[in-house]
């Protein structure tokens, strides 16, 4: 029974989400008394239930451009409304965190990872066997910059990809700096390695087949190997460097979109732009400049736990961050749409004399980052490549989420995590440092004074403590707050107000549940209400609500 109100509660009333208001309560005391608890007694939940076994699941393809134009001009996925209450993050705890599970875990601002962990990400103990040759097994031949899958000698299968010539180690830092940022967040993310090797560490597969001019697929020969590395950068030791990427484990089944859910997963109950992991994301792509953060750039893989198969979502694909757009340095125009009928406008009115806001950055000239700045960066303005549905519909709750994963990385965790792009130019790696120490402190201020920052709450002596992320982090001044106690009626959702009751220390009673209502004296308009549920001489935190 406790599942099937679980599932209720994920599709259709978000925790904190007003019931929508009717006639007087004494016309329909009937179905009030039919409305779900708001709390269980193992509230709050913190994993995802176990998944229901997947028996198959189809892959499937995204075309690059439909995928354009359907966000760019269509409207996908479930919007905010215009009028009436805003649809709160779904899939979330009743502490308004994201569910551990398939999409998302807690890392490091839940607990706290040392910097050795920081720097070795994903895995850190399995890169190529350097000791025996790969085999190529495939290749990317097309584009800029090509691409293998190699097997090393231990039967390991990676991605290897490299770094345009005009910009040596620009996309394969940029890779690899990225993914440990996001693995420290909570993403699933693969085990990325740079790498350096000669010619003669590849081999070719005795089915290895490579495209001709004419499209055609032909059996590769050394030639064609060779042809394909004159497109990338060579060092003077004979070298060439590149990130291997290992293999996710489970089969691939094609990428999830930002919008709907998945029909052949009956574990995707939650509509994607309404989940609060894919909604922050939208802060944490800012930070990192993840512009090209579309469906295409992530990956569906099934996978098998315990028994049990079910779908794993993973973000990859980072050479196109911090400045690097993969095969160049990225678009001055980086972090404004491609598009956007405003834009257009406002420049034909003023025959094109208006300057957006991008236009006025300045980029030193530094090959190895490519386009990376951190002045006129404004976490507010940001935005991809094309319109994102969960971005769009992001609160200012997600925003909050996503922004104490951003801050919770200190100036010591981003220098250690950027020095993994391994970059030759340290002045390039210090300037580097600085522009995501710079766009970090922008995030806090900007997203910290949208609600109350208030954070990891907790019960000690009888007392409700926590920690102002704004003060402790040193955007704001301590935010000065009052506090008001209520009994809480868990079955009918109500809150009768107790005389006196102000102040941090918990009201003496007996079990139930209780409720401290925070609010700013600055902005009364921002609360949170804190749950507390006693049992016995038990007390714990239950739910966490905010508004704005």
């Amino acid at each position: 029974m406790r599942e099937i109100w679980f599932l209720f509660l994920l599709t259709s009333v978000a925790p904190g989400q007003k019931l929508a208001q009717g006639p007087p309560a004494h016309q329909h005391r009937k179905e009030l008394e039919r409305v779900p608890e708001k709390f269980y007694p193992d509230d709050p939940l913190d994993w995802e239930p176990q998944p229901v076994n997947v028996e198959k699941a189809a892959y499937r393809k995204l075309s690059d451009y439909y995928d354009l134009f359907l966000h760019q001009f269509g409207h996908p996925g479930e919007r905010q409304p215009k009028k009436g209450p805003p649809i709160l993050a779904r899939g979330v705890s009743t502490l308004g965190e994201p569910m551990q599970g398939a999409w998302w875990v807690k890392r490091h601002y839940y607990h706290r990872m040392s910097i050795a962990d920081l720097v070795k990400g994903a895995g850190g103990t399995t890169p190529p066997e350097m000791g025996r040759k790969w085999t190529v097994v495939s290749v990317k031949n097309e584009g800029v910059t090509p691409g293998f899958v190699i097997i090393d000698g231990n039967k390991r299968r990676y991605f290897v990809k490299f770094d345009p010539l005009t910009n040596p180690e620009m996309a394969t830092a940029a890779d690899s700096i990225t993914s440990r940022f996001f693995y420290a967040m909570g993403y699933h993310v693969p085990d990325n390695y740079i790498v350096y090797f000669t010619e003669d560490q590849l081999v070719l597969g005795e089915d290895t087949q490579v495209s001709s001019a004419t499209g055609k697929k032909k059996r590769m020969t050394r030639r064609d190997l060779l042809e394909i590395l004159l497109k990338v950068p060579l060092a003077k030791d004979g070298r060439y460097r590149a990130t291997a990427s290992l293999a996710v484990s489970g089969k691939p089944i094609g990428p999830p979109r930002y919008f709907g859910t998945r029909s052949d997963d009956p574990n995707d109950i939650v509509p994607h732009e309404h989940r609060r992991d894919l909604r922050g994301l939208a802060v944490i792509d800012a930070w990192l400049d993840h512009d090209d953060s579309r469906a295409i750039n992530n990956f569906d893989a099934l996978v098998k736990d315990k028994g049990v198969q079910y779908i794993r979502h993973y973000e990859l694909d980072f050479g196109s961050t911090l400045g690097s757009g993969t095969e160049k340095p990225n678009s001055p125009r980086s972090g404004a749409y491609f598009f956007s009928w405003k834009e257009s406008a406002v420049q034909l009115f003023s025959l094109g004399l208006y300057v957006p806001y991008w236009a006025k950055a300045r980029y030193p000239n530094y090959p190895s980052i490519g386009r990376f700045e951190s002045t006129i960066f404004d976490p507010g303005k940001w935005v991809p490549e094309y319109p994102n549905p969960a971005f769009l519909n992001r609160l200012p709750d997600d925003e909050f989420w996503g922004a104490k994963l951003v801050t919770a990385f200190t100036d010591d965790e981003i220098r250690a995590i950027a020095g993994t792009g391994e970059l030759s130019d340290k002045e390039a790696e210090a300037y580097l440092v600085k522009c995501l120490i710079e766009r970090r402190n922008k995030i806090g201020k900007t997203y910290f004074a949208k609600v109350l920052p208030f954070d990891q709450f907790r019960l000690e002596g009888g007392r409700l403590r926590w920690a102002d992320l704004g003060a402790k982090l040193g955007y704001h001044p301590a935010a000065e707050v009052d506090i008001q106690w209520s009994r809480f009626d868990n079955s009918r959702q109500t809150k009768s107000p107790l005389e006196g009751a102000k102040t941090a220390a918990v009201p003496e009673g007996g079990d139930g549940y209780w409720c401290a209502t925070i609010t700013s004296r600055a902005k009364k308009s921002q609360t949170i209400n804190v749950y507390i549920h006693r049992t016995g001489a038990e007390m714990k935190i239950a739910g966490i609500e905010r508004t704005w």
